[in-house]
């Protein structure tokens, strides 16, 4: 950061402590990872200068002919790493995606069924505080209250009940396997579209340890950073007969230009995705995370489902009286990043949860394995019985930045200075 720290110091500064957290600590958020030095490169490159609206080929500016190259190759790369018929890779977030995707294939007032967000779905799944909620009218179908796993029963009851013109299925806390092919039967039941948002699982979707949904969704949408390893992004996939509808609601309908230097970033991502090496890193991010979350439930703690088929543990901490809001202040302070997260029948308010989510994508791109997941959970163990114990703290603030030292940070410790 050399030209930015004779420019601006001040902004210089923060960012190299940001990169001490990073590699000092331990992040454990299961919407986080760590992303390549060819990334950031493509990231910070002068794509970023470049105004771009419309589509290859069909632009409102001049002087396209290299950012439809990088936006062409994304998309390439995009439907042969996933199989999918048409991709649009400008989506800034997956928020716009799943905008998209309801203005594409709903008219306004039209009802959607989704997962409830306090039982695993995402906000953008039409809560009330989402602009998803103000548009169109969403039921919920939740978890079974005795596996905590998903109740295709009342899905289907709630979507013979209300016929609605889309069934959303995708969370954002939920470990276990999502059955696309059943959720698929019971949308054609009742005539609805059928949308997966995969923005948690995609790598694994991708690597093929996670069944994909491509060949039972109407459209799938994902975020292209969590388990995909790229930019903060997303994307929005599709059956070529939805191509049109899909692209008319990204552009014009909800975006103006797209980051060029961010499709850019999206393309080397599935480049990277494509690997042989990225689907032994999906295989070992699974296994890190079914590693935890036994030593935890050896240790004494509650983990909702009873364990972990995905990337994520979600772990009971009100059962030991404890709120999730404490428990990641806690372990903020000793280094290891999570965060607050209701679990199923919650009876804390959402800002306050009894559960927190734990990820493993980015401890497993740094190389951590089962036996530093088994010695991580030891220390949440140990920071949270002792959270009013400053010298046990301490303690384990210590054994944290030691283990976390030992591992290179993709991106920070390989950047070119």
């Amino acid at each position: 950061m050399g030209v930015l720290e004779r420019a601006d110091p001040e902004v210089a500064a923060i960012i190299r402590r940001e990169e001490d957290r990073q590699t000092y600590g331990l992040e454990m958020m299961a919407s986080e990872n760590y992303v390549s030095a060819a990334v950031l490169e493509a990231m910070g490159s002068v794509l970023t200068n470049k105004y771009a609206e419309g589509y290859p080929g069909n632009r409102y500016y001049g002087g396209c002919q290299h950012v439809d190259e990088i936006e062409s190759l994304a998309i390439q790369r995009a439907k042969d790493l996933f199989g999918a018929e048409h991709v649009n890779v400008q989506p800034h977030s997956g928020a716009d995606a799943n905008m998209a995707a309801y203005l594409a294939l709903m008219e306004l007032g039209d009802t959607a069924l989704a997962m409830r967000l306090d039982q695993g779905g995402h906000l953008t799944h039409g809560h009330k505080v989402n602009a998803s909620s103000w548009l169109f009218r969403f039921v919920h179908y939740g978890v079974d209250r005795e596996t905590e796993r998903l109740d295709y029963d009342e899905m289907l009851a709630l979507a013979r009940e209300h016929r609605p013109k889309l069934i959303v299925v995708g969370a954002t806390a939920y470990p276990r396997i999502i059955d696309f092919a059943r959720a698929r039967e019971i949308a054609d039941e009742v005539g609805a579209y059928l949308m997966a948002d995969i923005a948690h699982i995609a790598g694994l979707v991708a690597a093929g340890v996670h069944p994909s949904p491509v060949p039972y969704a109407h459209v799938v949408t994902t975020t292209t950073h969590k388990t995909l390893r790229g930019p903060r992004s997303a994307m929005v996939m599709c059956r070529q007969e939805l191509a049109e509808k899909i692209d008319r609601a990204v552009f014009p309908g909800l975006q103006g230009g797209p980051h060029m230097h961010i499709i850019a970033a999206k393309a080397v991502c599935f480049a990277e995705a494509k690997r042989p090496e990225f689907a032994d890193y999906q295989r070992r991010t699974v296994e890190n995370a079914r590693v935890l979350a036994e030593e935890l439930m050896s240790l004494g703690w509650r983990i909702v489902s009873g364990g972990t088929d995905n990337h994520l543990v979600l772990v009971d901490v009100g059962q030991k009286g404890i709120s999730g809001k404490k428990a990641e202040k806690v372990l903020d302070s000793v280094g290891i990043y999570c965060n607050k997260n209701a679990i199923p029948f919650d009876p804390r308010p959402p800002a306050v949860g009894s559960g927190i989510r734990l990820g493993t994508p980015g401890l497993t791109s740094r190389g951590m394995g089962p036996d530093e997941m088994r010695r991580i959970a030891r220390l949440i163990d140990a920071a949270l019985a002792g959270r009013d114990d400053e010298t046990a703290l301490e303690r384990v603030r210590g054994e944290v930045r030691e283990l976390a030292s030992a591992f290179p940070v993709p991106g920070i410790s390989d950047r070119a200075p």
